[in-house]
């Protein structure tokens, strides 16, 4: 075998190329697994603190050694991959395990369930090693080329064992995009897509309101997904730390921002700032809406104002950078700025009705709710390139190593000093004790934060 190692994110990227040309040993994988997270068990409490079961379950209609290859994601403020395995399941009554076959007229007899597994948590090796089989004989000859494989011809019924705790997670030089300006674009977008799906809490492009309300009963979400009601395993949180079943450790985040605004977890939701800022009332009586929301926004009846602000009302950066894209979304102003976002993303049907709209259009609630619901697509596909290329292998970095790469040279600060040379910049508790490094005209903040997880061993196919 090579001596030279590639790195872990290296692999990373090789799986995530060829994950359709790989499957994993899925019992391996599960035995030993630790839990990075607190788990949760399927059911509501009632008062008394007992857990009530869920109606429906699910089965998986394989109990199969093996499981495609899932897809890899980054966290996005943490050193954290995680491997998203995808199995058919499905459903069936509690009490009796009569399938349920179809719902709202629609065959649920082949759904997805989702399971993530955390290969690298906070800058450690979280699984040691995969085992794995290989379809595509490139793939083969790659990931022995780059030491991982100790093998010497393409076998595609062979399991290889591919160990993934001696290797180097980062490369000592990497080098990372600029980040420059990307904090404002990726706010603004935040901002439009929680406009877009304030819209769409109780709305589909496909289904109408009563097939909706069969889904919910039958825990699924209006894209198909399956998403029953979970609890914590435990019922008092300083009990379950004092026999164990809780432990804690600290989990750095990393998060990127500007001068003005320190993350982006700042950006209050679509409907909170519309309750701030702005009036729904009705045309005809002139009434005001107490507690405005977008879910009222496709209500005829309805007109917007804004709101009138009291002498003690603080205009924030935050206020600053939302209140255009609200403007303009509402039609109190005309400024481009909602269509020049949702082109840049590829939303051009959003784009094209809401220029429509401006021109005094009649657009039907059908045709905005299946153009919001395809913006929201592109924007959150927009939003996912950015972090993959740009972001997120910077947070993994500085996650794993501690440090700044090279190239981003900056000198690090206190909340104090930080906040004394930016004073817009606002922190919660945990962030005004992390350190803080200005890079172009980002705000880099790295801030340590108590994590629970559960310390039982992952057991069983449908934990």
């Amino acid at each position: 075998m090579a001596s030279n190692k590639i790195s872990l994110l290296e692999l990373i990227q090789i799986f995530a190329e060829y994950h359709s040309n790989i499957i994993v040993n899925i019992k391996h994988l599960q035995e030993d697994y630790q839990r990075t997270g607190i788990k949760r068990v399927k059911g509501t409490r009632n008062e008394n603190g007992e857990l009530l079961q869920p109606w429906l379950r699910t089965e998986y209609i394989d109990n199969a050694e093996y499981v495609g290859m899932g897809e890899f994601q980054f966290n996005r403020n943490t050193a954290t991959i995680n491997m998203l395995i995808k199995r058919k399941v499905k459903l069936t009554k509690f009490e009796d395990q009569i399938p349920t076959l179809e719902v709202a007229g629609l065959l649920v007899n082949d759904l997805n369930t989702f399971k993530n597994y955390t290969i690298v948590s906070d800058g450690k090796i979280n699984v040691k090693s995969l085992k794995v089989k290989i379809s595509s004989k490139k793939a083969f000859e790659l990931l022995k080329e780059k030491g991982v494989l100790d093998a010497e011809d393409f076998d595609f019924n062979a399991e290889y064992t591919i160990q993934l705790d001696n290797l180097p997670l980062v490369v000592a030089n990497s080098h990372y995009s600029s980040i420059d300006g990307l904090f404002n674009e990726l706010a603004e977008i935040k901002v439009l897509t929680s406009i877009i799906c304030a819209h769409l809490k109780k709305e589909s492009d496909v289904f109408i309101e009563a097939q909706l309300d069969e889904f919910k009963k039958h825990y699924l979400s209006k894209n198909i997904y399956i998403n029953f009601p979970t609890s914590n395993e435990y019922t008092d949180i300083q009990e379950a730390l004092v026999n164990g079943t809780l432990d804690s450790r600290l989990s750095y985040k990393i998060d990127i921002g500007s001068q003005n605004i320190l993350n982006l977890s700042k950006l209050p939701s679509a409907n909170k700032f519309v309750n701030r800022m702005y009036r729904f009332y009705d045309k005809k009586t002139g009434e005001i809406i107490i507690k405005p929301s977008f879910e009222m926004a496709f209500n005829k009846n309805l007109a917007v104002r804004y709101r009138l602000l009291s002498s003690r009302t603080k205009i924030t950066k935050i206020d600053e950078l939302m209140k255009p894209i609200f403007d303009d979304f509402l039609g109190l102003e005309q400024s481009g700025i909602v269509i020049g976002i949702l082109i840049k993303a590829g939303a051009d049907s959003l784009a094209q009705l809401l220029e429509d709209k401006q021109t005094g259009k009649q657009i039907s609630k059908e045709e905005m709710v299946a153009a919001l619901t395809a913006a929201n697509t592109k924007l959150e596909q927009y939003v996912e390139k950015i972090y993959r290329d740009k972001i997120s292998p910077l947070v993994f970095y500085i996650g794993c190593t501690g440090l700044l790469p090279e190239q981003m040279e900056a000198k690090a600060m206190t909340a104090e000093e930080a906040v004394a040379k930016y004073p817009d910049l606002q922190f919660s508790k945990s962030e005004q004790e992390g350190t803080f490094f200005a890079v172009g005209d980002s705000i880099i903040s790295i801030y340590a934060k108590a994590e629970y997880y559960s310390k039982l061993i992952f057991v069983g196919i449908d934990n």
